[in-house]
């Protein structure tokens, strides 16, 4: 096994450990999911033009996208509350690899998220939405969920490198619930002002969600909206592979130069 590897191994190891003594930010982003399907698609999805279960369908998969946004925040959170408590800098000690500990990390966070997704998918069965597009649809769906979390992960991992506060990661964390408003998450964009239908549909998650309905069968994209969004699967990867181009590198050097 290679260095790099079997480094990051043991760092992987080291943070499922963390999350099963300290699990409660990974809970947090987890269960808001269903309880907002349950809120937004009992409550506010009878107000809407769409029948309940019509837009429960439109729902879950955003939902999901957003599941997978939420690894900003605790990547965000888990490297600030490393930074702080000196467990960086006790790293950094040790002739190991730098790329490990990031990504240690962010592997963690991806097989956390694999299992914290199921409950959703459940719920989301459960409540009406079906998965049309046949298996092949499927697997490409939750891969790209998959592949937006870690990217969403490193980009979490390299602010709270920046901060090195916990306290202060975990206060930022909660903008990032800003994100999902701001997509074609909850609602479709098509009735939206003209600056903000931009601002949403050039929302890395407006892709995800996108991508992960068409995917499933669910609804087709939109050929008027922004190429991201009316493109979602080339979108979402072309997001995902743009966030881990640029935030790859940029947290392994501020891990490097944190501790001169």
């Amino acid at each position: 096994m290679s260095t790099v590897a079997y480094d990051s191994t043991a760092v992987l190891g080291r943070h499922l450990q963390r999350i099963r003594h300290s699990p409660g930010v990974v809970i947090l982003t987890q269960t808001m999911p269903i309880t907002m399907l349950l809120f937004f698609g009992f409550v506010f999805g009878s107000a809407l033009a769409t029948p309940g279960q019509e837009y429960r369908a439109f729902l879950v998969p955003g939902l999901l996208a957003a599941t997978a946004a939420g690894g900003i925040m605790t990547g965000m959170f888990q490297s600030a509350q490393d930074a702080q408590r000196g467990v960086m800098d006790r790293f950094r000690t040790l002739p190991m690899s730098r790329v490990a500990v990031p990504l240690g990390q962010t592997a963690a966070d991806l097989l956390t998220t694999v299992v914290g997704m199921v409950p959703l998918v459940l719920v989301g069965l459960a409540v009406g939405w079906r998965i049309e597009g046949g298996v092949g649809g499927a697997l490409g769906a939750f891969g790209l969920l998959l592949l937006f979390r870690f990217a969403a992960n490193w980009v979490g991992a390299y602010l709270g490198l920046l901060i090195r506060n916990e306290e202060i990661a975990g206060q930022l964390g909660s903008v990032t619930f800003v994100l999902p408003l701001l997509s074609n998450a909850y609602i479709p964009t098509e009735g939206l002002p003209g600056w903000l239908r931009v601002v949403t549909e050039w929302n890395p998650l407006s892709a995800v969600a996108a991508a992960v309905r068409d995917l499933c069968g669910n609804t087709p994209p939109n050929p008027d909206a922004a190429w991201p969004t009316a493109e979602p699967v080339a979108g979402a990867l072309l997001w995902s592979l743009l966030l881990l181009v640029v935030f790859v590198p940029l947290t392994v050097r501020r891990y490097t130069r944190s501790g001169e």
